[in-house]
């Protein structure tokens, strides 16, 4: 959060946030099966959001993009809803963004399951990825619409794991391992964290770093 408004501001983007009156969505709530806790959030949230008469939306989060953007718009909720990356890709194109450092890095990027399958945005990260010097962008055997899961979409993220599986974090690590990046970027928090427990999985021996595209994206900006 803290790269994506350091570059929203190098930008010159006007944006304000919620604050304490931002709630979750309620995606992993309908996901799970708590279709009343869904309709309390998001009812919630859309008269809030149009009490301050908000027209455009940007968001870190696939899940919460996917919520807004195709199941508010039937509960009263009618917003342009933009992924960060999307947003950032935009700012870079036209110039607004000029990532200039090195990074001298072989980076992989990691499809979220909401970005990529339920709303076909694969491109933007990976433009990002590209507009940054020193950057080598390699892909994994499964990524794009062929990409694995992290694990945590479904709701999974709050469910326990059953014995005797391979967890799909782990299972991910592998196809990480295969080509051997310096960095693993993602663009959900969501797979962030499950990226970042499977990396420190010992018995893989995974030695790769894993951040945001955004924080890369910083990291390139002149001082």
């Amino acid at each position: 959060s803290k790269a994506m408004v350091n570059l929203m501001n190098r930008a010159g983007v006007k944006f304000a946030i919620l604050g304490n009156e931002e709630t979750c969505t309620g995606d992993s709530a309908r996901r799970i099966g708590n279709e009343y806790l869904f309709q309390t959030l998001a009812a919630q949230n859309v008269e809030t959001l149009n009490q301050y008469n908000v027209k455009k939306i940007v968001t870190q989060c696939p899940h919460c993009f996917n919520t807004l953007k195709n199941e508010y718009p039937q509960l009263g909720g009618h917003y342009e809803v933009v992924h960060h990356s999307q947003l950032l890709d935009d700012l870079v194109q036209t110039g607004r963004l000029m990532p200039e450092k090195e990074l001298n890095a072989t980076i992989t990027y990691h499809d979220s399951c909401y970005l990529g399958r339920h709303n076909d945005e694969y491109d933007a990260p990976r433009e990002i990825l590209k507009a940054i010097p020193g950057v080598t962008l390699k892909e994994m055997p499964r990524s794009k619409n062929t990409g694995l899961c992290c694990g945590a979409g479904g709701g999974r993220m709050w469910m326990e794991e059953t014995l005797g599986h391979t967890k799909v974090n782990i299972e991910r690590m592998k196809d990480v391992k295969a080509i051997q990046p310096d960095e693993l970027a993602s663009a959900c928090p969501f797979c962030a964290t499950m990226l970042n427990d499977g990396l420190t999985a010992e018995h893989l021996d995974v030695k790769v770093k894993s951040k945001d595209i955004a924080q890369y994206l910083a990291a390139a900006m002149a001082d």
